[in-house]
């Protein structure tokens, strides 16, 4: 009997000085491209990843400068967008991804599907103005003792106020914060990581849009 592959694989995209890392679940079916919030990475995702199971085609991608992600010297959205589009296409599952933003990377969501062909935007813990100036500031509203102690290890922040200032560039776009009425949208109300208090519920949601 042959030994069934790893369900979680790491790879590395792109250049040294634009390197994203990003893990993947399945190797087919529609993409689901999961983004993390500042200070955070790519293993908040891995509890409802494991949900998806073959469902799709799973990414968890860390942020520049985040987990590791080569940090760059520009930040601009736009450029992040196109990086990700880039990354997508060259899987050749030839489907529109569904894209799922956490804190401020709803902006990072909602950029993409204003700009490529996408299935669903999901945002969760949407920011309500640019970062702040200390992480405990940044963080202070963050309530972990909603999360079930289990998954208060994917919860855990990079206390680095360098890098809440180099993304306050994403909040300065004329278009930051609107609403867009994208094919298929859903919102999550400002709830405290709802993807890690009920893992299996999100991936069920995911699973519901794909």
């Amino acid at each position: 009997m042959h030994p069934r592959p790893p369900r979680r694989t790491t790879h590395a995209f792109g250049t040294p000085k634009n390197r994203l890392v990003y893990d993947r679940w399945g190797a087919y079916g529609r993409p689901v491209v999961l983004l993390h919030g500042l200070l955070y990475d790519r293993t908040m995702w891995w509890p409802v990843a494991a949900d998806l199971d073959n469902a799709c085609s799973v990414l968890a991608v860390d942020l520049p400068g985040h987990g590791q992600s080569a940090p760059r010297g520009d930040y601009d959205l736009d450029a992040l967008t196109q990086d990700l589009a880039v990354l997508i296409s060259g899987l050749d599952l030839h489907r529109a991804p569904v894209v799922v933003g956490h804190g401020e990377s709803a902006l990072l969501a909602n950029a993409f599907a204003d700009a490529y062909a996408t299935r669903a935007v999901v945002t969760l813990d949407e920011p309500v103005a640019e970062p702040a100036d200390s992480v405990e500031q940044h963080l202070a509203a963050v309530d972990l003792g909603t999360i079930p102690a289990p998954y208060r290890q994917f919860a855990v922040a990079r206390e680095d106020a360098a890098l809440l200032r180099a993304y306050r560039c994403w909040f300065k776009r004329p278009d930051a914060g609107r609403a867009r009425p994208h094919p298929v949208s859903a919102a999550r109300p400002r709830s405290g990581f709802p993807h890690l208090r009920e893992p299996a519920s999100f991936a069920a949601t995911l699973r519901d849009l794909l």
